[in-house]
């Protein structure tokens, strides 16, 4: 995977250019990089259930967030790096292509590409139609992202 210098894009091995992406930056309120896209794959709403890849700009982070349901994901391209924060301990985990996992939900954490970038594939069950709690600095709710917000393109940096 490449990234041209201050390009907003980046090629991925995959055939992901006829894919819709959604491009999410961040705010100045953010003290960090936030510059990743989502597409949707398909969507299952009568089981609460939403697939979507997300790829990353190099060294770039979504937002810190908590899953509010289980997810799955597979690495696709790059390194998937997740810093996952408990009361007693932050833990910096790295993830290369191939790398597959299911959580069960609840987990608070940053997500980012690594010098590469990344591009990772996730299936995420919803609960009561919501996905994720996106945080503060503190752990604070800012805002949920529900399955509709994917759908229809309401997601914000």
């Amino acid at each position: 995977m490449t990234l041209a210098a201050n390009s907003a894009t980046f090629s991925s091995g995959y055939k992901t250019d006829a894919i819709e992406w959604q491009r999410i930056v961040g705010t100045p309120r953010f003290d960090y990089p936030i510059d990743y896209w989502v597409a949707v794959l398909g969507v299952q709403p009568e089981l609460g259930r939403i697939d979507f890849l997300s790829k990353w700009a190099p060294n770039a982070y979504c937002h810190y967030h908590r899953h509010l349901g289980p997810t799955t994901l597979l690495v696709l391209e790059g390194e998937h790096h997740v810093v996952e924060t408990t009361p007693t301990e932050t833990v910096h985990k790295v993830r290369t292509a191939g790398h597959f996992a299911r959580n069960l939900g609840g987990d608070v954490h940053m997500e980012y590409g690594g010098p590469q970038g990344a591009v990772v594939f996730f299936s995420v069950e919803a609960v009561d139609g919501k996905l994720f709690d996106v945080l503060d600095a503190k752990g604070k709710v800012l805002v949920t992202a529900t399955i509709d917000d994917f759908v229809n393109g309401r997601l914000k940096g």
